[in-house]
């Protein structure tokens, strides 16, 4: 069993995680003329500057060493990363925050499947469920939507879906490998992947002052702080405790969006996004119930 004090920190940590994350829809809104290929480009590069800096803070001359001893792995995990800030920073300049959420957060749930698919896992019941649940919430949210949106805002949608998709591999290579990678410099790759991409994709720039500093805010606080926060978290909570916080940020960026944008999310939306979301809760409460509290070192393990 974890240190109660200990454990408590862990979900403080996870829950702020989940808050910043959360904030990239309605601070994505607030910019006045950066297209999406230049929005992913520098919120990539401040991303991986806070990163890299937060390793020569902690690593000192070590640091590099660090970096390098990822592994093949490690550039399989960067590649995954790279994929997730690329579709959700695109996504999220196609169609609304809630869309975009909504579909990210089948997560667990694939990761799950892949897990039984390819790591011949047992999935309980209860997770069987819990996929065939969102599964039609999906379906009852691309349906209702095709007659509310148009092609563009579609189109984010299913580029959304990279987004699990990337998350879900990263985590059954993690796993396969017996948790042998260091997640931290995994980021900082996949940051730097994403930059490179992108930087022949964003010109012409209109990049702005104003522009940037929201960039620099959501590459610091809303993407490489957050994300070395999970890290330190993921040292205590269990698994459900961690994907169940990581719901957060579904539940709070339709939110801030709504109050902060003016983004109203479609009835579709709310009724597909509400049968996913209870799936995923029920399924990571009664997992919560059934383990104890264990340290975890790495991403959390699958569902």
């Amino acid at each position: 069993m974890s240190n109660p004090q200990a454990h408590r920190r862990a979900v403080i940590l996870m829950s702020i995680a989940a808050t910043l994350w959360s904030m990239a829809g309605v601070l994505t809104r607030q910019l006045q003329a950066a297209h999406g290929f230049e929005v992913t480009f520098w919120r990539s590069v401040f991303a991986g500057l806070f990163v890299a800096f937060a390793l020569l803070f902690q690593l000192r001359g070590k640091a590099v060493a660090k970096v390098k001893a990822v592994g093949g792995l490690g550039l399989v995990s960067g590649l995954m990363w790279c994929v997730m800030f690329c579709c959700f920073m695109i996504a999220l300049t196609l169609t609304t925050v809630a869309n975009t959420l909504i579909v990210m957060s089948t997560s667990p749930l694939l990761t799950a499947f892949l897990a039984w698919l390819i790591l011949r896992q047992r999935i309980a019941a209860r997770t069987w469920l819990a996929i065939t649940a969102a599964f039609v919430g999906i379906v009852w949210m691309f349906a209702g939507s095709l007659k509310q949106i148009n092609a563009t805002q579609l189109l984010g949608m299913t580029i959304a879906m990279g987004v699990p998709i990337a998350a879900s591999i990263n985590v059954i290579a993690l796993k396969k490998a017996g948790h042998g990678v260091d997640l931290i410099p995994a980021v900082l790759l996949g940051a730097v992947f994403s930059a490179i991409l992108m930087l022949p994709l964003m010109w012409p720039s209109h990049i702005s002052m104003h522009d940037l500093s929201i960039l620099a805010i959501l590459g610091f606080f809303q993407l490489g702080l957050p994300c070395m926060m999970m890290v330190q978290a993921s040292k205590t909570l269990s698994a459900p405790e961690l994907g169940l916080l990581g719901l957060l940020e579904v539940l709070l960026g339709p939110i801030w969006a709504w109050l902060g944008a003016g983004e109203v999310p479609a009835q579709a939306t709310l009724a597909g996004g509400a049968v996913v979301l209870a799936a995923l809760v029920m399924n990571e409460l009664t997992a919560l119930r059934r383990q104890p509290i264990i340290a975890d070192d790495m991403l959390p393990p699958v569902a």
